[in-house]
Order: structure tokens, then C-alpha cells, then sequence
């Protein structure tokens, strides 16, 4: 465990402090290279090669009271939105008691991303929905993904 303070402690930190125990990565956490905040993509409809980076990622329950979370890229400048529902975090937690991280999320909407321009569905939208099982589909891609080598 990772302890962090937060606020203060009678260890001569400031009144109000408490610690709280964070947990740290165990062996069967998924650790994998990021491979989808930046990367390229064909647009099936005009051939073009069209470059995409992870921006922002953004609980949608503020912004648009949306049970999403919200993964924004740029698409050759353009900003386009990968909406993840909040009902994936638990359907992956109870089937494989592991949790969806930030970086997850953002490889996961990556992946999508890349899978809808290559395939024709990307048609110049600004903003993509996905379902439970989509989520968890594109998910289980990235994790049985090989990882890139490195050219020699």
C-alpha cells in the first residue's frame, strides 16, 4: 500500500490531515504500453491517413449529465468524443474483480476510435456511444493486444 497524506496527522502536520492508504499495482493488475493516445488511422471512405491524440478525459455526470465517461481525441485537429458508460466499470469489476483505469479507458476509446475510421463508421461524427458489451469487447482487444516491438 501506498500511504498518502491528506489534510494533517498529529505527526506535527498542519490540524484537519488525515492518511489514507492508497493501493498500489499488484501482479494481476493489467500494466500493458499505451498505444492509443497517439496514432494513426486510414479512413475507409477517403483513404486519407488521419491522425489521432487522446486530449482529455472528462466524467460525462458533470458535463452532460451523462452516465459516461467522455474520452476526447483530436482527429487531425477535429475533436471527437468516445463516450464509455459507467455500467462497464462494474460489469468488468465483477467479472474479473480487476477496475477499469484511466489509462484503460483511454486505450479502450483509442481502439474503438481506430476500429470505427478504418472500417467506415466514422463519417465526420463528433460524438460516439458505446454499449456495455462494446466497451468490454474493444477492452478485452486491448488487453489480448501484442504489444508493438521495437524496430531494430
Amino acid at each position: 500500500m501506498l500511504s498518502v497524506a491528506v489534510g494533517g496527522t498529529p505527526t506535527g502536520q498542519p490540524p484537519g490531515r488525515q492518511r489514507y492508504n492508497l493501493p498500489t499495482l499488484s501482479r494481476s493488475d493489467i500494466v500493458f504500453t499505451p498505444m492509443y493516445q497517439d496514432f494513426h488511422a486510414v479512413d475507409r471512405w477517403t483513404k486519407k491517413n488521419v491522425h489521432c491524440i487522446y486530449q482529455a478525459l472528462i466524467v460525462a455526470i458533470a458535463t452532460r449529465h451523462a452516465d459516461a465517461v467522455d474520452i476526447k481525441f483530436l482527429v487531425d485537429g477535429r475533436s471527437v468524443w468516445v463516450a464509455l458508460p459507467h455500467p462497464a466499470w462494474v460489469e468488468y469489476k465483477k467479472r474479473t474483480g480487476k477496475v477499469i483505469t484511466d489509462q484503460l479507458a483511454v486505450e479502450i476509446a483509442g481502439h474503438y476510435l481506430k476500429t470505427a475510421l478504418e472500417s467506415g463508421e466514422g463519417v465526420g461524427r463528433e460524438m460516439y456511444s458505446l454499449t456495455v458489451d462494446e466497451t468490454l469487447k474493444h477492452l478485452e482487444a486491448v488487453v489480448n493486444q501484442p504489444e508493438e516491438q521495437p524496430v531494430a
